[in-house]
């Protein structure tokens, strides 16, 4: 594993949707963006329209990032279950990141749920941050990690997703209050204004 004190030089991002990896790490994402890693995204479901919402994501948090789409049926990622582990393992074979950045185990969503549950079994490795979604179901969990934003990068992550997500924001839970809010208390917890948080499982830390 990479030491968790450094940058990462390879991230791989991993969304069940398109829009998950921005909600969940946007602002991560862009606070990366400085340092200049190689990002590659990999985006499980969704239709033309919203493959041309993610590449625009991509390429607005995080620059030159590689990106592959799938079109498996959403909400119904567990019934391709062998088609998705193919290509986790495809991309492993491919990609060695230093950071995989994916949906977290108590995400209620069965799609997200599946991937958190895959992540570990094919990247076994690798520094693994599971980052979180604001839903209806209320199955935010206690994060072991937190990266802090300014006021600007977090105003920054809500423009890009309003931006880059049009065909969203008809939905209830879409809204600048809800990220800005869960941003402020995750802030709140670990002494910054703003922050995202994830839950780490496993990590090591290399001291030279």
């Amino acid at each position: 594993m990479i030491p968790l004190l450094a940058s990462p030089r390879t991230v791989l991002a991993i969304g069940a949707h398109p829009d998950d990896i921005e909600i969940g790490a946007g602002g991560l994402l862009l606070t990366l963006a400085g340092h200049r890693p190689d990002i590659y995204y990999l985006v499980l479901t969704g239709t033309p329209e919203r493959h041309a919402e993610a590449r625009k994501a991509a390429a607005a948090f995080s620059g030159d990032a590689h990106v592959e789409l799938h079109d498996f049926p959403e909400g119904r990622l567990p019934a391709v279950w062998r088609d998705v582990k193919e290509v986790l393992e495809t991309k492993s074979a491919h990609v060695r990141p230093d950071l995989i950045l994916a949906p977290g185990p108590d995400d209620l969503h069965q799609d997200r749920r599946m991937i958190a549950e895959l992540v570990p079994t094919v990247f076994r490795d690798q520094l693994y941050f599971a980052y979180e979604i604001p839903k209806w179901d209320g199955d935010l969990a206690r994060p072991s990690l937190y990266v802090p934003l300014t006021s600007d990068q977090a105003q920054q992550k809500v423009t890009l997703l309003n931006n880059c997500f049009p065909s969203q924001r008809y939905r209830n839970w879409w809204d600048d209050e809800v990220f800005l809010g869960l941003a402020r208390l995750r802030g709140m917890e670990c002494r910054a204004r703003y922050a995202e948080a994830f839950h780490c499982a496993k990590a090591v830390l290399e001291l030279s």
